[in-house]
Formats: C-alpha cells, structure tokens, sequence
C-alpha cells in the first residue's frame, strides 16, 4: 500500500518548516486542517491559539468520532499535535455558518505558521444540503455568497497580519482559495507566495477572463487525481498537475487516498477515461443550457431533496432516495415551464454522453501509431 498525507506527518513531521521548505503535501495537509471541528471548542477568532492546544480540545470532546467529517480525522488530529513541523503553529479567526436561506456555507481557519508565514485555509463543502446547493449554483452564479465571503475574509487576515501567504483549500475550499486570491486586491496579491488547488471546481468565464485571476494564475497549483469530478467542472485556466489515488471512480475526491512521496505527491501523467468522459459531458451539458435553464434544474433538484425531508448527504437513504422521484411531483414550484426544462436538461445530458464517448474515442485515434 502506498503511502499518504498521514505517513508523510511520520515522516516529516520531526522537520521544522525552518529546515526544509513548504510543499505541497504541506498544503494539503493544512487544507485538510479547515474541516476539523473547531466550532466545537471554544475559541477567541482574534486570539492566536497553539494548533496542539486547539487539537487536544477536540480529541478531548466525547462524541469527537461521530462528528468529524471522515473518521480519518482523528488520526490526523493525533498525528498533526505530535508534529513538530505543525504543533507550534498558531490558529487564529476560525470562521463558520452556513445560511440555508441565502444558500450560504462558508468556513475558513488561519495558520500563523513557525517560519513567520500566514496561511488561509478554506473548508470544503460539508455534508450539507445547503453547502451543495451552493456549489450547484456556481454554473450559474458569480460570485455565490461563499465565494464573496472568502475575499472578504482574505482581506481581513492580510490587514491584520504582516507577512507572506499562503492560500489553500481542498474542493469547494480550493475554489474559494482561487477566488480569493484573484478578488482581493493587487496589493494582497503581491504578498501570495503560492495558492494550492486541491480538486476544487473551475469557475464561469466571467471570472476566467478577469484581470485579477490571470494576474493570480502563475501562483497557483492546481492538484486533481486520475477520476476527477469536482476538479474538472468548470472551467481552469491554470494548469493542474494529476496526482495517482488508492480509491476507485469519485471516491479519489477524498485527499487522504492521494499518494505521496518524500516531499510531494505520486504524479501520473493523464487522468483516466473515465474523467475525460465526465469532463466532456459536463462541460458540454453546461454550455448547451443558459444560466436561467441552469438554475431552474438545480432548483428542480434541490426542492426535490428538500421535500424528501433531507438536511444532509448522510439523510438521502436508499429509501429516501426512492421518495424523490415522487417528491418531484409534489414541489409547488415545479409549473410546466419548469418540467420542460428539467427535461430538457436531461436530455441534453444524455446528448453531452455520447458527445464525450465519442471525443474520447477520437483522441485515442489520433494518439495510435
């Protein structure tokens, strides 16, 4: 079995950031950080905590397995307080809430790390209804409140501390590091050492063509593994370096699967056919839809889920899963104008397949001898 960002805290962790630089597995390591559960503890936003303080109050709370995100978590919290590379940082103005009104999720952790640099952590999308409602509406929406919120954010912690930064986030959380880093100012911008995409989605051509993201784009590092879903939606810009997972299809999504060595992670020079399949079709499903048949699709979706009773990702059951399709039928905003789109749409989805099979296809032509 390979080795992951776990073994890489044995391996490293008895190595001061004074003593061998920042990287990579560095960064994802701190993405990672932003979904522990800090809202469970006690903390002055303003008022720099020791990470090994903060950590050992988590693990001291009784129901800590049942409320991390992954049960990974615990070890990674056990093994992050040992590390000397770590443990000595600083935590400071942890940021949370999520809004299901606005479609709001948005959470983010500072790290004032030993050598003297800051680095902003963003969170992913949680097991929330609303926190995935808000990634679906970035085909659409720009800026979604979530992506508003980390400029402000970034804005705070860079006039409030001196020093370089580092900007990082894994999923919606790389997304909203990007996002960030391009809105937040060209004096900001100049003190951004790097910027670390960790298979977060693309973003609207809007922001694709902004001055202030191709300003950002040579800072940033964008990772996604071989099957990538969520890194591949929307649109990228800056290039992205594919990194080889242990798990099968999107469960490569999950950052403690991506493989690493000494300082930095196992590459691989392609994603599979499976990715570029998804790329394909989503991309082109997308494009064939305006923004307003987009959002009344996710709409559709979303009341769905809403009437089937379902807060979270862990609530959609195999039986409630069932329940949607009927649920479907009983959503009041779902008029006639709405169903054809919904429709339409899927039709569309259909369409963009075979499009994709058949680009996949077409490539692999042209690179037989």
């Amino acid at each position: 079995m390979n080795a992951d960002i776990l073994d890489y805290l044995l391996w490293r962790g008895d190595i001061p950031l004074n003593d061998k630089m920042f990287n990579e597995v560095d960064g994802a390591i701190l993405a990672r950080l932003s979904y522990l559960p800090f809202e469970r503890i006690v903390l002055n936003p303003s008022e720099p905590v020791r990470l090994a303080y903060a950590v050992a109050e988590m693990l001291a709370l009784p129901d800590i397995e049942g409320i991390v995100l992954q049960k990974e978590d615990v070890d990674f919290m056990r093994e992050i307080s040992k590390s000397e590379r770590f443990c000595n940082s600083y935590i400071f103005e942890f940021s949370a809430r999520s809004d299901f009104k606005t479609q709001t999720q948005f959470s983010a952790v500072s790290v004032e790390l030993e050598n003297g640099d800051i680095c902003v952590s963003f969170r992913g999308t949680d097991s929330t209804v609303t926190g995935w409602r808000e990634d679906f509406n970035m085909g659409f929406v720009s800026p979604v409140p979530a992506q508003t919120s980390a400029v402000e954010y970034l804005e705070k912690i860079a006039a409030d501390r001196v020093g370089d930064l580092i900007i990082v986030g894994h999923s919606k959380g790389g997304n909203l590091a990007v996002y960030a880093s391009a809105f937040c100012g060209e004096e900001i911008q100049k003190r951004i050492k790097w910027v670390y995409n960790f298979d977060g989605p693309g973003f609207v051509d809007s922001v694709l063509e902004y001055d202030g993201y191709k300003a950002i784009s040579e800072k940033v590092s964008t990772y996604v593994p071989q099957f990538s879903v969520v890194g591949m939606l929307l649109g990228h810009k800056e290039k992205y370096t594919i990194v080889h997972s242990e798990r099968v299809g999107i469960m490569q999504h999950d950052i403690y699967s991506w493989n690493v060595r000494r300082d930095g992670f196992v590459y691989l020079e392609t994603v599979n056919d499976g990715s570029k399949f998804l790329d394909y079709t989503l991309k082109n499903w997308l494009a064939d839809m305006n923004y307003e048949q987009r959002e009344k699709f996710v709409d559709a979706i979303f009341a769905a889920i809403s009437e089937s009773g379902s807060d979270t990702l862990k609530d959609l059951n195999v039986n409630r899963l069932s329940n949607i399709k009927s649920a479907f039928k009983s959503v009041k905003n779902l008029d006639d104008t709405t169903i054809m789109a919904v429709t339409r749409a899927l039709i569309l989805l259909v369409k963009s397949a075979g499009s994709g099979l058949n680009q996949i296809i077409q490539d692999k032509q042209h690179i037989e001898p």
